[in-house]
């Protein structure tokens, strides 16, 4: 577990629980994993960072970044009327206007959510995964193949890169 606020790890493990046929905890098993590399606080940070995304409040994702991001996205450097939300950052008030402007651009998107595959050594890490959303500008349905590679420092995302199939993403807002 990770603390709401950031910071190191406070747990990990498995719960297991026995619940009565009201559905209600009769009894449960705890079971620790000992924190021994920075590879494990990684992936908890990372973990904890894709369950806020599907969360969607900005400022809750937003909290875990350090003040000062390494941001890249690979996108022409004029952007796109039709995008406004890709590009530069390096704050995390910026990262929290992020999430907040891809949230106004985009319906609520029923479909299955991606599977997500996420790959990390020491403190940094890669999830592979797909942008499945619907643009609010034109009513498209589009998915998008999408790359994000983070670093990890004292508890804290210090490096987002993104790597996304831009035309699709574009294409949906413009058609």
């Amino acid at each position: 577990m990770l603390p709401a606020a950031g910071g190191d790890i406070a747990w990990a493990g498995h719960i297991v629980v026995l619940l009565d046929a009201d559905g209600r905890i009769r009894r449960d098993y705890q079971f620790g994993v000992p924190i021994t590399d920075q590879g494990s606080h990684t992936r908890a940070v990372v973990e904890e960072f894709r369950r806020r995304v599907a969360g969607g409040e900005p400022e809750h994702i937003a909290a875990l970044f350090a003040d000062e991001v390494d941001w890249q996205v690979d996108f022409p450097a004029e952007g796109h009327p039709a995008t406004p939300w890709i590009r530069p950052r390096s704050t995390r008030a910026d990262l929290a206007d992020l999430f907040r402007e891809l949230a106004a651009a985009h319906v609520r998107d029923e479909r299955d959510p991606a599977v997500a595959r996420t790959v990390v050594d020491g403190t940094d890490a890669v999830i592979l995964t797909e942008i499945r959303r619907t643009a609010k500008s034109t009513g498209t349905a589009y998915t998008a193949a999408l790359a994000l590679r983070l670093s990890v420092e004292d508890g804290l995302i210090t490096r987002y890169h993104v790597y996304e199939d831009s035309l699709t993403v574009s294409r949906a807002h413009t058609s």
